[in-house]
């Protein structure tokens, strides 16, 4: 009796262990694209920068689910946000946990539903969607309150740059992720195999 409860949970400390490794991987990567890649899409929105570093957290959601790409996002953003990206303060990692968290939740539940390239494609639409609608939400609240900007001003910016930057940003960022999800996922599974040995 004893031997089969030690069987039955030694999986689970593998997989979590499994996970772990992943997961760390994809974190340094994520800090270290928004370290090295950022630059403005809009001239004209210069403080609306570009990252890549939602791909890494979309790859771990869709190779360990939706609750392991949010704590993903969590622990990204708190790293980012007071680290490399700490001159822009605490509202960024509120906008960067709401915004990239709601879309790993969103996608990842999608994705462990539909797991073909369909469903990956409809998972990370949704996360497009998502996201931009988070941005626009976040803008309309934190903006003002603590930049000390008019709503009025955040409301005329929305359609000519707020929600194009998002949806460009984002979209970029997801075509990505669904280009090399299957080719990083199995690096990941042999990470994985190596963590797996070694303990």
């Amino acid at each position: 009796m004893e031997n089969t409860i030690l069987t039955q949970k030694t999986p689970k400390t593998k997989m979590t262990t499994r996970q772990m490794v992943g997961m760390a991987m994809l974190a340094a990567i994520s800090i270290a694209f928004v370290s090295v890649i950022h630059f403005p899409l809009f001239p004209a929105a210069a403080f609306l920068e570009y990252d890549p570093a939602d791909i890494p957290i979309l790859i771990g959601t869709f190779a360990y689910g939706p609750i392991a790409g949010f704590l993903l996002t969590v622990v990204v953003s708190l790293i980012q946000g007071t680290t490399v990206s700490a001159a822009s303060g605490p509202i960024d990692i509120v906008m960067h946990i709401v915004a990239t968290g709601s879309c790993t939740l969103i996608s990842g539940t999608i994705y462990q539903k539909m797991k073909t390239k369909k469903g990956a494609a409809i998972a990370l639409v949704v996360g497009v969607i998502t996201m931009t609608l988070a941005m626009v939400l976040m803008n309309l609240i934190l903006t003002p309150l603590f930049m000390g900007a008019p709503i009025e001003a955040v409301i005329a910016m929305l359609v000519p740059i707020i929600i194009p930057f998002n949806l460009l940003k984002y979209s970029i960022n997801c075509l990505i992720t669904f280009l090399l999800y299957k080719s990083i996922s199995h690096i990941l599974k042999g990470v994985s195999e190596r963590a797996t040995i070694k303990n």
